[in-house]
């Protein structure tokens, strides 16, 4: 039985690897190949790795990983994960040898779930985009369009305004009278009719909605996230009400022996996750941190 299965091989699976390999704790990470960035080309306010393709950024963790003779990666996905005798079992979904381990690291990340505009999943990480802080500064001087009547619109509109030549809010007639004048207020233009599709193309995105609209790209603000993964309710895991899996300042979830890393969890004391590289990669160090002083204790 090894000491640690990690579940998902993003930013916060592969440091959490990393730090339990550094101290000779065997562990080994299932990497099911689906990422949240998968369709991103370049990661952004990430520390010497500013402009990396995630893939890169992947290849060379793993790489680095092979020097660790206690750490063992698997491709494929877990099915199910259970509390046996003495830990935890993963039961990989092709049907292949089943793992245990007397702790579990869920890193499987969540999933975004899009508005039904035709056209958008395939210009989802390229040219249409969910956070300023990681793809608003490429787009300084350009006009950049923010889709979805969302609370969160204005908000969005706050933080790329000093960033931005021009700001069109697509609102499918969405907004009411006030939200409306705050926006206007703040120097951005009001399309009300509905979009039937958006299409990337050389220079930006066209927005159909009633007529077309050029713009540079796009920020969503209506895209929902969910857990990728079934097992925190496989495992019955405490949850909060933004979907996120509870876990302490350590990482630690409701159900001893099972630490939760990245953007599928967060304290309670914050509003959600703040999805992003570096904040992942460090709750699977922390995560991973607390799993060794556990065992040495």
């Amino acid at each position: 039985m090894r000491d640690v299965i990690i579940i998902g091989a993003g930013p916060a699976g592969l440091q959490a690897a990393l730090t339990l390999g550094r101290m000779h704790r065997s562990a080994l990470v299932f990497d099911s190949g689906e990422y949240r960035n998968g369709t991103v080309q370049r990661m952004h306010n990430v520390l010497a790795n500013d402009g990396t393709a995630p893939a890169d950024f992947r290849a060379v963790a793993r790489a680095q990983l092979g020097e660790y003779e206690s750490v063992a990666l698997r491709q494929g996905a877990v099915e199910r994960v259970s509390v046996v005798e003495g830990g935890f079992e993963a039961v990989p979904a092709d049907g292949g040898t089943v793992e245990r381990a007397t702790r579990v690291i869920l890193a499987t990340g969540m999933a975004d779930d899009l508005p039904p505009v035709p056209g958008l999943a395939e210009i989802w990480g390229t040219h249409a985009f969910t956070c300023p802080f990681c793809d608003g500064h490429e787009f300084a001087g350009r006009r950049i369009g923010v889709l979805g009547g969302s609370p969160r619109v204005e908000h969005i509109v706050r933080m790329l305004r000093p960033i931005v030549g021009a700001l069109t809010v697509f609102d499918d007639g969405e907004l009411d009278d006030e939200a409306s004048a705050a926006l206007s207020s703040l120097g951005a233009d009001l399309h009300r009719a509905p979009v039937a599709s958006v299409a990337a193309h050389a220079d930006g995105v066209t927005v159909n909605a009633g007529e077309p609209v050029e713009v540079a790209g796009l920020f969503v603000t209506s895209a929902t996230a969910r857990q990728r993964a079934p097992f925190a309710r496989q495992l019955g895991l405490g949850m909060l009400p933004s979907g996120g899996i509870e876990i302490d300042d350590f990482g630690r979830t409701s159900l001893p022996g099972v630490w939760a890393a990245g953007d599928i969890a967060h304290r309670a004391s914050l509003p959600g996750a703040m999805a992003s590289v570096m904040m992942a990669a460090a709750a699977g160090q922390m995560a991973a941190a607390a799993v060794v002083q556990e065992l040495v204790a």
